[in-house]
């Protein structure tokens, strides 16, 4: 079955969805193809749902047709461009939000376009909409190269906010720039939340590491398939012990994924 993944959660990762624009990340996927490709999953017969509910659904034995949508960074788009999409569909998502950025841009991205991130209304909009909302931390910093203490703030401190301005509880966090370390994967769970996510498949891969499919705006439905198909191949490949991915699906699942400034 398409997404399958060998007991991973399917996830698909999108960035920002808006008029497209050539950029070296590739994170812009047009609305246009962002429609189509909600469609598709549709037309398969798979709903697009938030990490949260996925792996509940998963705990419980169930979900195999549900794919998990995730957007990072919180880009202000969401509200414009993905919010009304996936409500028509009746799909969620999960987004995970900078959060002593909101209002602000993605000031982090030297190299690509500069954008605009969600505001607090913003997301509280998103929350209300059934979104769920997930941490990014707290200024978009690669979390292996700060000491334990700047560790702490970005997982606690972006989770306070979060909560107190989405009325959620806040249950995911996305590492920025898929940077993950055992160190900082302990912090993340010492922070209290449930699940993480990564990039790609690692040594580290779990709950609190759970590789994703990145998507882009050259994904045509063709493409959506056969990534979905790489994947569920890659994943086959499992190492020692079932909680651990081989080298051979990490080697597998990293090229189809563009190096990104996420």
């Amino acid at each position: 079955m398409l997404f399958r993944s060998g007991g991973l959660p399917p996830l698909l990762m999108y960035h920002s969805v808006s008029s497209y624009q050539p950029d070296s990340f590739q994170l812009i996927v047009s609305p246009a193809r962002f429609e189509q490709q909600m469609r598709c999953l549709r037309r398969w017969g798979l709903r697009g749902v938030c990490v949260r509910d996925l792996l509940e659904a998963r705990r419980g034995g169930g979900g195999r047709r549900l794919v998990g949508l995730t957007f990072d960074d919180g880009y202000a788009d969401f509200a414009e461009h993905v919010l009304p999409v996936l409500t028509r569909h009746g799909f969620t998502a999960t987004v995970f939000v900078v959060a002593g950025r909101l209002g602000g841009d993605n000031a982090w991205s030297v190299a690509g376009p500069r954008k605009p991130l969600l505001t607090a209304d913003e997301v509280r909009e998103a929350a209300r909409a059934g979104m769920e909302i997930g941490s990014h931390g707290f200024q978009h910093v690669p979390l292996p190269t700060v000491a334990d203490t700047e560790l702490a703030a970005e997982t606690n401190a972006s989770r306070d906010v979060l909560r107190q301005v989405s009325g959620q509880d806040v249950a995911g966090f996305c590492y920025p720039y898929g940077s993950i370390e055992s160190r900082v994967i302990r912090g993340v769970k010492d922070a209290g939340y449930d699940y993480g996510c990564a990039i790609w498949p690692s040594a580290h891969t779990g709950r609190h590491a759970l590789p994703r499919i990145f998507i882009g705006n050259n994904d045509s439905p063709s493409r959506l398939w056969a990534k979905g198909l790489w994947y569920w191949l890659a994943l086959s490949y499992q190492g020692p012990g079932a909680d651990r991915v081989g080298p051979a699906a990490v080697a597998m699942a990293r090229y189809q994924q563009p190096e990104t400034g996420r």
